[in-house]
């Protein structure tokens, strides 16, 4: 059973729905591992001091931003933190729009609402409006300390979450180079547009995902059994639900008098803040110098595993 990214709220209105963000996505990719091809060990990556060449260990790592070639600003976790918003468990919904009018390019990772405990008639309530009316719901995000546009939508009996890129992160088309103008320009007859669109009409059908496979993945899936079977296997030893806050409980009794008093004021009660913390002042300094001695053999191993996993 998969286990919720987070537990908080989706916040419509005065409406304060409990919800755990769920993964909406599963990896099937196959992953290989890279090997020297003289006696079939596994080749590592190390993390090294570009001067000194030595390896450095993840203690001794910090983030940088590069703001100028070889000049850096160092900064910490919590620099990072106290620029992600102060709602980090609320998906704040910030305005309902007509879901045609939302290009798929802006899409990026699915995830699956859960309802909380005794929250269902408001999960409900907002996945049966949106179905009826053909909206969609868009606000904000903070997923591990990165806020993101994000998109909530109905789809069968489940409220989903999109992570919506930002504008500045698509590319104009007009930077490509495009056929410009309708199809008189590029002389295209009616004839020719009837023709075209009777083989797609012809072509028509349902759209039912599940008839679709990665059938690269397959084949590919095919040619390692065979090797499998037909050679000798390569074999190295390898060394050896979160509760709802209370504060997010949502009235079950008395949604028409939250519904009523949203339209009128067109406000929300926003879940309560913990208080804002001051932001440590940014470290500006040279790259910091690494480690003089070397990672220990149990700690090069981990850190190994977890760059493979």
């Amino acid at each position: 059973m998969a286990r919720p990214i987070w537990t908080g709220t989706l916040s419509f209105g005065l409406l304060n729905v409990p919800i755990k963000l769920m993964p909406g996505e599963r990896k099937v990719d196959l992953h290989f591992r890279l090997l020297d091809a003289r006696d079939n060990t596994p080749i590592r990556y190390e993390r090294v001091n570009a001067e000194s060449g030595e390896e450095v260990p993840w203690k001794e790592i910090v983030k940088a931003y590069e703001f100028s070639k070889g000049s850096y600003v160092v900064l910490d976790e919590k620099d990072i933190a106290a620029a992600a918003a102060e709602n980090r468990e609320t998906v704040e919904i910030e305005a309902f729009v007509d879901a045609a009018d939302v290009s798929p390019a802006y899409f990026e990772k699915p995830y699956v609402l859960e309802p909380g405990k005794k929250a269902e008639k408001g999960y409900v309530l907002l996945r049966e409006v949106l179905a009826r009316t053909g909206k969609v719901g868009i606000g904000r995000v903070v997923i591990r300390t990165r806020e993101y546009l994000a998109m909530v939508l109905p789809q069968q009996d489940a409220l989903l979450l999109v992570l919506l890129r930002f504008p500045q992160e698509l590319v104009d088309v007009s930077d490509y180079k495009l056929p410009e103008g309708g199809a008189a320009k590029w002389r295209i007859s009616e004839k020719e547009m009837g023709m075209a669109k009777q083989l797609i009409e012809s072509m028509a059908g349902k759209w039912e995902p599940e008839q679709y496979r990665d059938e690269f993945r397959d084949r590919l899936h095919k040619v390692i059994e065979t090797r499998m079977k037909s050679k000798g296997l390569v074999s190295r030893p390898e060394e050896g639900e979160t509760a709802i806050p209370e504060n997010a409980a949502t009235n079950v009794v008395d949604f028409m008098s939250l519904l009523k008093k949203s339209l009128a004021t067109k406000k929300r009660t926003p879940p309560a803040k913990t208080p804002a913390k001051k932001a440590p002042a940014s470290k500006s300094s040279a790259r910091k110098p690494a480690a003089k001695k070397a990672a220990k053999p149990a700690a090069a191993a981990k850190s190994a595993r977890r760059r493979q996993a």
